[in-house]
């Protein structure tokens, strides 16, 4: 189960932290990947080790998920060295506005937020989703698969740190994924969710290492410690599989149970 030989893997996001996890996780099990990202010389770096160490073909691309005509290009480049992709994973995100409670969040920070959370989401999707029914009909693929990564903030509140902009972006993503998952189920295409907990990235560090969050994190999270790296890897390897054919709709917390209590 899970060999991906043969396939392709498109990853936003891919240039650190979970994004990057997740790629060479799908390169362990034989995928071909499309490694997509603004820091292109990031994924060049990435390319040639994975290239070289798992024996796959790694195409990075240089990708701003706010801009459809990025987005278009990244397609487009799939498209000539591949001609097909059986998953897109949209991973890429940032915030602003982190800490501010909401009687006093600055606009220009929601807009922000919502366009390079959610609103991209939709955006990469739409494309992607196009050049999968494309391929399908072409019988260069048998399926699709389309993962957006959350958070478990997109399930719950909380009472760490005001953030009111990633959860409502993020809880749309959960929806998006439920809403999508509906429409595109009769093309063979699934669409689920990923709700990562506490993991390490460039955005989190500074906050998991704080003495308040370390001593919060131990409070609210029964597992008592953060996630370890690629711990989100099978999660993502599972969904992205062709023997995943029956799971849409779906979003699984990764998160040592924090959602559980």
């Amino acid at each position: 189960m899970f060999d991906y030989t043969g396939k392709v893997v498109a990853i936003t996001g891919a240039s650190s932290g979970l994004g990057k996890q997740m790629a060479e996780g799908y390169a362990q099990c034989g995928a071909n990947l499309v490694l997509l990202a603004r820091r292109v010389e990031r994924l060049e770096a990435s390319a040639k080790e994975w290239e070289a160490k798992y024996g796959v073909k790694v195409l990075p691309v240089a990708c701003d998920v706010t801009s459809d005509e990025s987005i278009a290009n990244a397609v487009a480049a799939v498209k000539a060295t591949f001609g097909h992709c059986e998953v897109i994973v949209n991973d890429a995100g940032g915030e602003k506005g982190t800490g501010t409670p909401l009687v006093n969040f600055v606009r220009s920070d929601w807009d922000f937020t919502l366009g390079l959370d959610l609103t991209s989401v939709f955006s990469v999707t739409k494309a992607f989703v196009n050049l999968m029914k494309d391929a399908m009909a072409e019988g260069k693929q048998t399926y699709g698969r389309v993962i957006n990564i959350a958070s478990i903030y997109g399930l719950v509140g909380n009472t760490a740190i005001p953030t009111i902009a990633y959860h409502t972006t993020k809880g749309g993503v959960v929806n998006f994924t439920r809403g999508a998952a509906a429409e595109l189920a009769p093309m063979g295409i699934t669409v689920n969710c990923i709700c990562p907990g506490y993991f390490y990235t460039e955005l989190t560090t500074d906050t998991l290492n704080s003495d308040y969050f370390q001593e919060f994190a131990k409070r609210t999270v029964p597992a008592q410690r953060y996630g370890h790296e690629g711990e989100l890897n099978a999660a993502a390897v599972f969904l992205g599989s062709e023997e995943a054919s029956y799971v849409t709709g779906q979003s699984i917390a990764v998160d040592g149970g924090y959602t559980c209590c």
